[in-house]
């Protein structure tokens, strides 16, 4: 499954990427501490951004997320097919309260509206 991430308006249409890649609307950009996530789920926050200057105008803005799936089974499909993004990179696998978390880092250029 290809799955293109660089004409990606922020944030809306990476949520609408990563709920097909899942299959699901377990997806949350950057939750506050009271919601109650559902498992299998994808959470994601702004973790930096470099911004390209011309004119003293940014022109480019290539932004990082990270991004944790975490599911109850340590099952492969759902972290293969993130790690397989362009522009993604695994980072790191860890248990937390008898959950399967799978780290990664996701870039994609933004482009500011004219």
């Amino acid at each position: 499954m290809a799955i293109e991430t660089h004409n990606v308006e922020y944030p809306e249409e990476l949520q609408f990427l990563l709920e097909n890649l899942l299959g699901s609307k377990n997806v949350y950009f950057q939750p506050p501490a009271t919601i109650k996530m559902s498992y299998p789920c994808i959470v994601y926050q702004l973790d930096y951004v470099n911004s390209t200057y011309a004119n003293n105008k940014p022109y480019n803005n290539n932004k990082r997320y990270s991004l944790t799936y975490i599911s109850k089974s340590p099952d492969q499909f759902i972290p293969d097919k993130i790690a397989q993004l362009p522009m993604c990179s695994f980072t790191r696998f860890y248990i937390s309260d008898n959950l399967n978390h799978y780290s990664y880092r996701l870039y994609f250029h933004a482009y500011p509206n004219n």
